[in-house]
């Protein structure tokens, strides 16, 4: 996979800490969230703000800023919940900069702004690159305004490359689908491993040949 770490520019930095208690007033944080946060994460820095003002580009399609946000991680593994909580906090488009170590991945979900209510954004499942030494990083993707910026970089994030003529929303659906039918996969061949009874082994292997052809189809 190309890295997907980034140069962003010096104009763009705000290096603002982000307390914890901040999110859990407006993340919608339970006592049990709150303390996977404690347990996961060091430190949250609003890093970098892309805006008209900072990076030159123009608004457009709902996208008016896009944050980049670093996690200094205690632990490598982290809930997605937490995440999500963050997202419901700020109602921005937000790309964040995981760091454990020496090592940094990028994970984002796509974000947008709700068509059906007025300042609600509809926050999609995450995607995220490989883990990267910190020094692995590439110029921003050229773009003529935020919102192609945003598909860029998020693009950036996922295991497939689009269809020729696939928009956005349509190469997330697919790889949406195609994550979900990797894990029915895998889920199906583990009770393959413990079926005992043949005619149940037959069965279950007809459906793995039938998941097999759709995650073939998907991947393509």
């Amino acid at each position: 996979m190309t890295p997907t770490l980034f140069d962003f520019p010096p104009q763009a930095q705000v290096g603002r800490v982000l307390p914890k208690s901040k999110v859990y007033q407006h993340g919608r944080i339970g006592a049990a969230l709150r303390e996977r946060f404690v347990r996961q994460v060091e430190q949250i820095t609003w890093q970098y703000k892309l805006a008209p003002e900072t990076i030159n580009l123009p608004a457009r399609a709902g996208i008016e800023e896009i944050e980049i946000f670093d996690l200094a991680l205690k632990t490598e593994a982290l809930d997605e919940d937490i995440l999500r909580a963050i997202d419901r906090a700020i109602p921005l488009p937000i790309f964040f900069r995981l760091q454990h170590g020496p090592r940094t991945r990028m994970a984002a979900a796509y974000k947008r702004p709700s068509a059906a209510e007025a300042g609600k954004w509809v926050i999609d499942g995450y995607f995220a690159g490989e883990w990267l030494p910190a020094a692995a990083r590439r110029p921003l993707p050229v773009a003529l305004d935020l919102h192609g910026l945003y598909e860029q970089l998020l693009r950036s994030l996922l295991s497939q490359p689009a269809r020729p003529g696939e928009s956005l929303p349509e190469q997330l659906e697919r790889l949406t689908r195609l994550r979900s039918r990797q894990n029915d996969y895998g889920k199906l061949e583990v009770r393959l491993h413990r079926e005992k009874q043949f005619n149940r082994k037959v069965a279950l292997n007809a459906q793995l040949r039938e998941l097999s052809a759709e995650i073939d189809r998907l991947s393509a």
